[in-house]
């Protein structure tokens, strides 16, 4: 699979709300390459690849790391998801219920203060206007 970076581009500044799903899409290509070069490593017995891919292995690992505390900033809602999730993961080991958020975060707000929420028929006036 490659990537062309520049399909999705337009003549325009990225919304808040786009700039978070792009930030969801870079953590997932991070983490297809984590498992990608993983993948490389058990398939060989040649030591000096196997440093090379796990250096880079490693190297992606810090990039979703950095992704995910990016979001964090940008999404409220994904922060309080991440702050809750050390307690949830216990809860859920232990065999109690999760707790879930301490509080429901304000809906997520774009860069002009509006809910920027995409229906079906957002999409369709887009796609043909």
């Amino acid at each position: 699979m490659s990537t062309d970076p520049y399909i999705e581009l337009t003549p325009r500044q990225m919304t808040l709300s786009e700039l978070v799903r792009a930030i969801r899409v870079d953590i997932e290509a991070e983490l297809d390459a984590t498992n990608l070069y993983q993948a490389h490593i058990d398939a060989t017995d040649d030591e000096r690849a196997k440093a090379v891919l796990a250096h880079i292995r490693d190297e992606e690992k810090e990039h979703v790391a950095e992704f995910t505390q990016l979001l964090a900033i940008l999404d409220p809602y994904q922060a309080q998801e991440l702050q809750d999730a050390p307690q949830n993961v216990a809860d859920i080991i232990s065999g109690a219920s999760p707790s879930g958020p301490s509080e429901t975060p304000p809906p997520y707000r774009g860069a002009q203060g509006n809910a920027n929420r995409l229906t079906v028929g957002s999409l369709l006036g887009q796609a043909q206007g």
